[in-house]
């Protein structure tokens, strides 16, 4: 097959495209930036006070919203400056969806990629690298992500610097009775599970599956319940099945993908079904991730 040689030009010195027509390429196709399924939520977005925002991308699923700015040439301290500012507008006006601020430009210079890399961590922040190429038919645009954000690790990433605790510990910090929830915990679970069985930590209950540790739901038992963290994303699909039930929902852990419950052990009971089966989902996908 015939190599065709690749022409790469410049947009910042370009003489007709121009910032407006990369907006206009993303805007038509949002998925050419590699940030999954991803739609237009708006574009050139008033920030009182602070200019506007390139363009606001949202997941498909709702949850995700995505703070774009575009920057021609090479990365400078106020396009970094600009866009942390308005990610952190976007989530304090919008809590209850997850935001990621987004840098795409042609140049990411390796002195501002660390710059950026100091965010990451706390600030969620993706560096996307544009590259144009000029063809016969016209011109197109291949984004590279050189930067992406850390992902939160499962709670037994670092099992080994929990302190091991017993079950005398937690029926004298809790009860009996709220220990034996996290009990049916793993009875249910068994079913899809296979050998559980629940490991003591000095502040969560975790669980073994096949003698491994393997936290796809972790437990907190108090004096009269218990607090189930079940480690699944947050969907519509979820949280319109959860709102069928009277469930004790506690706010989404957002940092560790948690949905969270508080129940009792007559809650455990009415609902058993539902339970068993976010406690599968989560399993599943701890096997598949």
């Amino acid at each position: 097959m015939k190599h065709v040689k690749l022409r790469p030009i410049h947009l910042k010195s370009h003489r007709q495209l121009d910032e407006r027509w990369v907006q206009d390429v993303i805007a038509e196709d949002p998925g050419l930036l590699g940030l999954g399924d991803v739609v237009l939520k708006d574009r050139e977005r008033i920030q009182l006070g602070a200019g506007r925002l390139d363009l606001l991308l949202q997941d498909a699923d709702g949850h995700g919203r995505y703070e774009v700015e575009i920057q021609l040439g090479a990365t400078d301290p106020s396009h970094i400056i600009r866009t942390v500012e308005y990610w952190d507008r976007e989530r304090k006006r919008y809590p209850q969806y997850d935001h990621t601020a987004v840098i795409v430009a042609e140049d990411i210079t390796s002195r501002f990629l660390n710059v950026i890399s100091l965010f990451n961590g706390t600030i969620p922040i993706m560096a996307i690298q544009m590259n144009a190429i000029e063809m016969p038919e016209g011109t197109g645009l291949l984004f590279t992500t050189v930067l992406d954000t850390i992902q939160q690790g499962f709670v037994d990433d670092d099992e080994d610097v929990n302190e091991p605790t017993d079950r005398t510990y937690w029926v004298n910090r809790a009860s009996e009775k709220t220990v034996r929830l996290a009990d049916r915990i793993t009875e249910l679970s068994a079913e899809f599970a296979g050998a559980i069985t629940l490991n003591y930590n000095k502040h969560y209950i975790g669980l073994h599956v096949d003698g491994k540790v393997c936290n796809f739901a972790i437990c907190r038992p108090r004096k009269t319940n218990m607090q189930l963290s079940i480690r699944i994303p947050k969907s519509e699909e979820t949280d319109s099945e959860l709102a069928k039930h009277d469930l004790d929902l506690l706010d989404y852990d957002n940092r560790f993908r948690n949905y969270r419950i508080r129940l009792s052990a007559e809650e455990l009971t009415q609902h058993e079904a539902v339970i068993k089966d976010l406690l599968k989902q989560a399993f599943d996908r701890r096997q598949t991730g």
